[in-house]
């Protein structure tokens, strides 16, 4: 009996065994699109977009966690990257205007067809007279006093890493003129540079203009044909842009989570989350969602009769008023910029699109949303806690204490802020690779540091 005991036993554990193996590799082989995609994607963009060095970027952008562990391939002739991790594998297709697109559903030479709907000429999008007549740009500042006091700072943040992070540029914007600037070897003011979710503040100045042409309805609900047969239905606009829409959402990048799979798993990344469930009332609850912003690039997108007029929009209305000539605005698989995401441009540009701000949505004589919509912007999300706007951050609450209160700002993950300060005229960009919790840049004290120059 004793025997016969042991031998059942033996044969309990090994099918425990058995299931748990099995079961760790189910878990494995799900998490495969997102540890090859994320590797794929981001160095494709590096490589194609930003124009840097493979090795910088595996050496320091993609050395974590398992992504350190894919190897990589890229074929510079037909501008693909393909990562590869265990059994599985995941590509990445650069396209002209569109940037670079995570391969899910078609092969390289299907989307390779797509051919972007807008000219381009150099790199540059096409203005015509109207457009190019309105076109901004960036000029030095005559305050030579400033930024002589400013250099030395610049330098600490970029150059000697003080204030922590790994900053790639940094641009101040005073009064809209430069008076601080400076770039990691290898970054020059041409390099196009992730936003990460500095993209949903753009998504925003999309929906303000579209607002101004009577083309939306901020407070209406919204026509989605998969929301009308529940509660969704009563979803807004504006519930979508302060975070307060109700659906359900996880946001943790560590984990297989919503966030994750629908950046590297999703064909249609907008579809995907508003085929979430409702788990509050919209409007009365907030939660920070990256689907929500897509939602919203979904929406703006379907308002159009092509993606010609859509993106032509986009470049009218955004890009050439503000002198942004080369932005690249990268879609998922089905068309649709990830307004979450995966905006590239300049720091410059970047530093343009914040003095926007400061400037109430003027650029010269050229309104560009209605009035009060910076304000709007500004305003805090009502179960945000003084936290959050309208897909900008807020620092009411005091997260910098050595800011002013009225601050608002773009903020990316791994390191990527725009701050805008009215009250000083003030913009502050720093764009780079300084993710959390150990390698994040001291921003207070950053703050602290350029305000008391002023």
């Amino acid at each position: 009996m004793k025997t016969k005991a042991s031998k059942t036993i033996f044969r309990v554990m090994l099918g425990l065994l058995a299931a748990a193996i099995v079961g760790g590799c189910l878990y494995l082989n799900s998490l495969m699109p997102i540890i090859t995609g994320y590797a794929a994607k981001n160095l494709a963009s590096a490589v194609f977009v930003s124009g840097r060095d493979q090795a910088d970027v595996e050496a320091l952008d993609l050395h974590f966690s398992f992504i350190k562990f894919n190897r990589n391939q890229v074929d510079y002739e037909n501008k693909t990257v393909t990562s590869r991790f265990l059994w599985a594998k995941s590509t990445a297709v650069y396209r002209e205007g569109y940037g670079v697109t995570l391969l899910r559903g078609k092969t390289v030479q299907e989307l390779q067809a797509e051919k972007y709907p807008l000219a381009i000429e150099n790199g540059l999008l096409v203005l015509d007279s109207l457009s190019l007549a309105h076109t901004t740009t960036l000029s030095a500042s005559e305050d030579s006093a400033l930024c002589s006091r400013l250099e030395p700072l610049a330098k600490a943040l970029v150059d000697d890493r003080s204030y922590n992070g790994t900053p790639f540029a940094f641009v101040v914007l005073h009064e809209g003129r430069i008076v601080a600037e400076r770039y990691r070897e290898g970054i020059t003011p041409e390099t196009r540079l992730l936003s990460w979710s500095m993209g949903k503040s753009v998504t925003s100045a999309l929906t303000g203009c579209m607002v101004e042409d009577g083309l939306v309805d901020l407070y209406a609900p919204m026509d989605i044909p998969e929301w009308q047969g529940d509660d969704r239905k009563r979803i807004t606009l504006n519930d979508l842009l302060q975070m307060q829409s109700g659906l359900q959402w996880n946001e943790n990048y560590g984990t297989r989570s919503d966030v994750n799979l629908m950046l590297h798993r999703e064909k249609d990344m907008g579809l995907f989350a508003l085929s979430k469930p409702l788990e509050h009332q919209p409007g009365t609850y907030w939660y920070y969602s990256s689907g929500t912003t897509n939602i919203v690039m979904r929406y703006l997108r379907s308002r159009f009769a092509s993606d010609a007029e859509f993106l032509a929009y986009l470049r009218d209305e955004i890009f050439a008023p503000l002198g942004i000539r080369n932005p690249c605005f990268e879609p998922d698989m089905s068309g649709t910029p990830v307004g979450s995401s995966y905006l590239y441009m300049t720091a410059r540009d970047f530093a343009r699109f914040g003095q926007l701000y400061l400037d109430g949505g003027h650029v010269g004589d050229l309104r560009i949303f209605p009035e009060g919509w910076v304000e709007y912007s500004a305003a805090p999300a009502s179960g945000s806690q003084g936290e959050y706007g309208a897909f900008f951050w807020l620092n009411r609450g005091g997260k910098y204490p050595d800011a002013p209160a009225d601050m608002f700002e773009c903020r990316g993950h791994d390191g990527q802020e725009i701050f805008i300060l009215p009250s000083q005229d003030l913009v502050v960009v720093v764009l780079g690779y300084s993710p959390k919790p150990d390698h994040v840049i001291e921003w207070n004290r950053l703050l602290k540091d350029i305000l008391s120059q002023l």
